[in-house]
């Protein structure tokens, strides 16, 4: 029996990140699973949060759900594993599934070298 690993794969196009459960996390977690595409598990102490493609954690969406201040360090405060390339930026923190998609924002060419 042969098994193909490596670039035989493909892409899941699925990111995630897990977070504490706790009430910040309990309800950054809430809100992002009212978002087309995110799941949800829960666990006693965590909370993953699965997105299709990518996950944009906007802080002032944040901030409004949670009635006090959320920013980066925040996000990092209730955050531990994640997958997916994740991008921190002033107003929100986003995970691609896709290196390409974050293309924009981590200075990754496209373009073939030659």
């Amino acid at each position: 029996m042969s098994m193909h690993f490596g670039s035989d794969t493909a892409s899941s196009n699925m990111c995630g990140v897990t977070l504490m459960n706790t009430p910040i996390g309990r309800t950054v977690a809430e809100v992002m699973g009212a978002k087309d595409g995110v799941e949800l598990t829960e666990y006693p102490s965590m909370i993953r949060v699965d997105g299709e493609r990518l996950l944009d954690f906007e802080y002032d969406e944040l901030t409004e759900a949670l009635g006090e201040e959320f920013d980066g360090s925040t996000f990092e405060e209730i955050s531990s594993t994640h997958y997916g390339r994740m991008v921190h930026l002033d107003d929100k923190t986003i995970l691609f599934a896709n290196p390409e998609d974050a293309a924009e924002y981590i200075g990754f060419d496209l373009a073939a070298q030659s």
